[in-house]
């Protein structure tokens, strides 16, 4: 227990790490994600909707060993966007309203995840380094993922531009915008499909599991302590921003996976807020 304490906490020789070029781009990596994740978290957070980010980034492991199974192992990321982007947009066409959106979501993760570990288990080639989809390696990272986790970034930004106030009236309040003439139905696509591309570029990096708490916990964080919706972005940036590269940073010397270090840290942002909003008035509260 002691040995595992030290290397939990363990720093020496971080400072040597970050001159090497795999390290570099995985902070870029970590730094975009950041980027992507708290623009999308508020309205994540916003419409309800975090149980879809959780469903669209397993299947996304459903993709890719679709694309393993029929492909080889070249198609595995491509299969990964597809199978994110196919349960985006089926939950944004299938679970409008709130209160259907979860047993959608149900059904469908259900149903893929099962195809997916069949698939896996019936595939005669070495299929053991493809969990990685799972876990994710975001020191992995190579000039590929990069351009894609930018073209992802550009993406949301530019949608974002053009569409923020009508996703966001949509996002806090769909019936009245629905009656003002605002295309709900047509937003809710696009929103999906933008959480669709960040979960499919996201996932190869940060893995399946971890890429519920990034593109969620900085947007339910932010909440608690205002309602404004520019302070809430900017601070679901800011707390991304820390966990993402601080973990990956966190997680050089001691050469441990970076999921517990950015879950801790962007945990103890939420609580932080948590603890912030109780003293604040209950109306600069959203969440």
């Amino acid at each position: 227990m002691a040995d595992l304490i030290a290397r939990l906490f363990t720093f020496t020789g971080t400072g040597a790490l970050l001159h090497q070029p795999f390290v570099q781009r995985a902070l870029l990596a970590a730094a975009v994600l950041g980027l992507i994740a708290g623009l999308l978290a508020p309205l994540i957070v916003s419409r309800g909707m975090a149980f879809a980010v959780h469903g669209t980034s397993e299947l996304s492991f459903t993709g890719g060993v679709a694309a393993l199974f029929l492909g080889g192992t070249a198609a595995v990321g491509l299969g990964a966007v597809g199978g994110a982007l196919v349960a985006a947009l089926v939950f944004g066409l299938l679970g409008l309203r709130r209160r259907e959106r979860d047993s959608v979501i149900g059904v469908v993760l259900a149903f893929g995840l099962g195809l997916g570990v069949l698939m896996l288990a019936v595939y005669p080639g070495r299929s053991a380094n493809k969990f990685g989809l799972l876990t994710g390696s975001i020191v992995s990272v190579d000039s590929t993922n990069l351009w894609l986790l930018a073209g992802c970034a550009a993406i949301v930004v530019a949608t974002l531009l053009v569409w923020y106030r009508p996703l966001l009236f949509a996002s806090t309040d769909p019936d009245v915008a629905s009656a003002r003439g605002v295309p709900v139905r047509a937003l809710s696509m696009v929103f999906a499909a933008l959480i669709g591309l960040s979960t499919a570029v996201a996932v190869p990096a940060v893995g399946a599991i971890l890429v519920l708490a990034v593109l969620v916990t900085p947007g339910a964080a932010a909440a608690r302590v205002s309602a404004n919706p520019l302070v809430v972005t900017l601070l679901a940036i800011l707390f991304a921003e820390v966990s993402l590269v601080g973990g990956t940073v966190a997680s050089l010397a001691p050469g441990l996976p970076i999921s517990g270090y950015v879950t801790t840290l962007i945990f103890l942002c939420y609580l932080g807020c948590r603890v912030v909003g109780r003293y604040r008035p209950p109306a600069r509260r959203l969440a």
